[in-house]
């Protein structure tokens, strides 16, 4: 039954993906939906890290698996433990990129002393340049778990294995705290994050309507909190999404690690795995219509976007 919605499911996700992603880094990049450079280059930075994991992980993992028939011939390709050092790099960098900015809106909202300072596009750059390069360099182990050759299964891995690493505890505990690293660490910062700026604005609002002199809802908005608002609102659904469409994945990966150190008896269905990369591959092309959603200039420019070629082609014609 599952297989069945993967068939149908994978494909369209792919389609849609692709575009979704280019897009958005299209529309962000003009500079035209009212978010300062520093955000934008966050967003930019996490629509082109989603963009990567459909096409390494979604497109060239596992389509090729639910059709293992029609992509046997990447057996002859040894080539699998470099895609998987890429892979699992681009799903790092797409997950702390998430967390990147949820501590830069953090700074913003929290820390207005630092927010000057921190809170700039030269910081984000450097910031998002140094999560590329840990990520990349954490995850060059994969080469030497895999060998070169294809398993076409996730069973638990697409690659087939080095002799010996599936039973072997170092392996296990490096994986194990692959899978700390990500997800869980940027699960725990997140949540942290949040709380932190719920608890700030709460109190930062209930003090400025003391001093304005009026209840909320009563006389002119404010538009230090309007703004406020705006960005909470943006974080906590990208936040919120993340969190939702990765827990799973989390749950499932970390249980299959101890239950091969023996540190568990709880054994979960490989269901769970497969409705985990769903999810996980989902999150990567949902971003677009959270920005739609909570964004109106980002509405705007996506359907001047999307009417463009319309428009072009009826000028032609007149």
């Amino acid at each position: 039954m599952l297989l069945s919605i993967q068939l149908i499911y994978y494909p369209l996700l792919a389609a849609v993906g692709v575009p979704v992603n280019l897009l958005t880094m299209v529309i962000l990049s003009r500079g035209k939906c009212g978010l300062s450079k520093c955000v934008t280059r966050y967003l930019v930075s996490m629509a082109a890290a989603d963009l990567l994991v459909v096409i390494i992980d979604l497109i060239l993992r596992q389509i090729p698996i639910i059709y293992r028939k029609l992509f046997a011939f990447l057996r002859h390709f040894p080539v699998c433990n470099i895609h998987a050092a890429l892979l699992y790099a681009v799903t790092d960098c797409s997950v702390w990129f998430t967390v990147t900015f949820t501590f830069d809106r953090f700074v913003a909202i929290c820390c207005q002393k630092l927010k000057t300072k921190y809170c700039t596009e030269k910081t984000a750059n450097v910031v998002l340049g140094t999560v590329s390069v840990l990520s990349c360099s954490k995850n060059i182990f994969w080469y030497f778990m895999f060998e070169g050759r294809y398993l076409l299964s996730n069973n638990p891995w697409f690659c087939i294995d080095v002799t010996g690493v599936s039973t072997s505890p170092i392996w296990a505990v490096i994986e194990l705290l692959h899978y700390i690293l990500n997800p869980c660490v940027p699960f725990i910062l997140i949540l942290f994050l949040n709380v932190l700026t719920v608890r700030h604005i709460l109190v930062a609002s209930r003090a400025r309507r003391r001093l304005r002199g009026h209840n909320s809802g009563d006389g002119p908005r404010d538009p230090e909190m309007e703004s406020r608002r705006k960005s909470m609102i943006l974080l906590f659904v990208i936040s919120g999404n993340f969190i939702v469409l990765w827990v799973v994945f989390m749950l499932y990966s970390i249980n299959r690690r101890l239950l091969y150190l023996a540190r568990t008896s709880v054994i979960l269905h490989p269901l769970f795995q497969e409705v985990g990369f769903m999810l996980q591959l989902l999150s990567c092309c949902t971003n677009t219509c959270i920005y739609a959603v909570t964004q109106a200039k980002f509405r705007e420019q996506l359907k001047n976007v999307v009417k463009y070629p319309f428009t072009a082609i009826v000028k032609l014609i007149k």
